[in-house]
């Protein structure tokens, strides 16, 4: 299933961290503190006790938004690459 996982973390040690979970477990970073990809509900699961755990005591909001197959097909994106942006 698709999955949306965005953050906001303070410290950067620990966003860090946090960003390198996500990648270990297949997610895309599609902006600063959101990633995109696919993971099982179990995978889910595990990947946020591994956040929880390495979040500690620190202050910091992670959240994790599983998209159906409908929905991700109705989504609207617009992506521009190589714009001049002078």
């Amino acid at each position: 299933m698709k999955v949306l996982l965005v953050y906001d973390i303070t410290n950067d040690r620990v966003r860090t961290k946090i960003a390198d979970f996500c990648l270990d477990y297949g997610l895309d970073r599609i902006q600063f503190s959101a990633f995109l990809g696919d993971l099982s509900r179990n995978r889910q699961e595990e990947l946020m006790l591994r956040i929880e755990e390495r979040l500690g005591k620190h202050n910091g909001k992670i959240q994790l938004y599983p998209i159906c197959e409908r929905d991700w097909r109705a989504r609207l994106e617009i992506i521009q690459e190589n714009a001049d942006d002078s």
